[in-house]
């Protein structure tokens, strides 16, 4: 079974050349349009109705040049040169125009294609070039924040959300669905709690819908706390290297440590802040949960955001390729973040679900609990309903 993408780290390796960067069904004939004259300058869609350039791309023009300085070296050095049908050559901003189409609309290659005037082998390895270039360019916009500085601004906000102070970030889980034949080897593997053939996208947001940290690349059957256990974010905070700056000093003598908080998936930990269990809860705790789902809400919208906005992993692909699958997936997450970096408007105007993973039902973790993870709860409970002094 392939490993997951974690966070930042990213696994090169030598790839075989594939018509279809997901397996998709697209295999009908190549169009026989003509390529779009001009699109760019003329800010017009070439065919199918789409006649704006922000609603078919979901982002500004000042965002796309943005992302195509990004890729320029790569997606123009490489030897092959791609073309429309009508045999004009394909520049920048038709490549990444033509990849961020297909990753934003979901549409198969030969609708892209047809979009474009392309051949859909072409859509396919334009898209898999951007993909490549984009994983090591756009890494810088996706890492855990570096300075006091950011960290500070991140918890600053956070509690003006509903109170929470100290917290610096929100975990959440989020499951890409695939389509299966029962007849591929691999099938029962993805198979998972809910007759779903699935991969995992853990994420940890910031207050802005930022990805701080990713997990992806494992099985859906995995549940949300053994994600999390595996994931190298926990390792680093069990070694003490991440959340760990500066505590909130109360002035009983106690303090509140650097944390994140998640839903009861989750296991309650020293730095993994989980709602109290239980329905008839006393005022304090039940105050508490509410402040505490109010604050997780964040990453809720985050995960809709990306899969509305970048819809290749919204629906269920057909037979994806495995090992390529979590590379799309991080791709994805990174200009989720570019958006939200270069403040894009176009992103506002966007009608969300409310559901990123329908279908799914919370899983309770149950574990016993953690006595420092417990005392930090307790804490923030009391803190945050001002009946705690600092």
């Amino acid at each position: 079974m392939m490993g997951p993408v974690r966070g930042l780290k990213k696994r090169k390796k030598q790839e075989k050349k594939h018509d279809d960067e997901n397996g998709s069904s697209a295999s009908g004939s190549s169009s026989q349009k003509e390529g779009p004259l001009d699109w760019w300058g003329l800010g017009q869609f070439p065919s199918k109705g789409l006649d704006s350039f922000q609603p078919v791309f979901k982002i500004s023009r000042k965002t796309f040049e943005y992302i195509c300085s990004l890729v320029k070296e790569d997606m123009m050095a490489k030897s092959v040169n791609f073309i429309f049908t009508s045999g004009k050559p394909m520049s920048l901003h038709d490549q990444v125009a033509v990849a961020l189409r297909r990753l934003g609309s979901g549409d198969s290659l030969v609708t892209v294609g047809d979009s474009f005037g392309l051949n859909h082998s072409t859509v396919s390895q334009v898209t898999w070039r951007f993909v490549e270039s984009m994983e090591e360019r756009g890494l810088k916009h996706l890492h855990w924040p570096s300075t006091e500085l950011e960290m500070n601004g991140i918890k600053s906000r956070f509690e003006k959300v509903r109170g929470l102070p100290n917290c610096c970030g929100v975990v959440d889980v989020t499951h890409i669905t695939m389509c299966l034949p029962a007849t591929e080897p691999s099938s029962k593997v993805w198979l998972d709690n809910e007759k779903n053939h699935s991969m995992v996208l853990q994420a940890i947001v910031d207050p802005n819908m930022r990805f701080q940290d990713i997990v992806t690349g494992w099985p859906g059957k995995m549940k949300d706390w053994l994600v999390f256990e595996s994931s190298n974010f926990h390792k680093l905070c069990d070694r003490g290297e991440r959340l760990n700056g500066k505590a909130l000093q109360l002035s009983a003598g106690s303090e509140i440590r650097e944390y994140i908080i998640g839903d009861s998936g989750y296991p309650l930990l020293p730095y993994l802040i989980v709602p109290y269990e239980g329905k008839e809860l006393p005022e304090l705790r039940s105050d508490f949960n509410q402040r505490h789902f109010a604050t997780r809400m964040v990453a809720q919208r985050a995960l809709v955001r990306l899969k509305e906005m970048w819809k290749i992993i919204e629906g269920s692909m057909w037979r994806p390729d495995k090992h390529r699958l979590p590379r799309i997936i991080l791709v994805c997450c990174l200009l989720h973040n570019i958006v939200i970096d270069m403040e894009d408007d176009v992103q506002d105007e966007l009608s969300l679900s409310c559901n990123h993973d329908s279908g799914y039902h919370q899983l309770i973790c149950g574990t016993t609990s953690d006595v420092k993870g417990a005392s930090l709860r307790e804490k923030l409970s009391l803190y945050s309903t001002q009946r705690l002094p600092t």
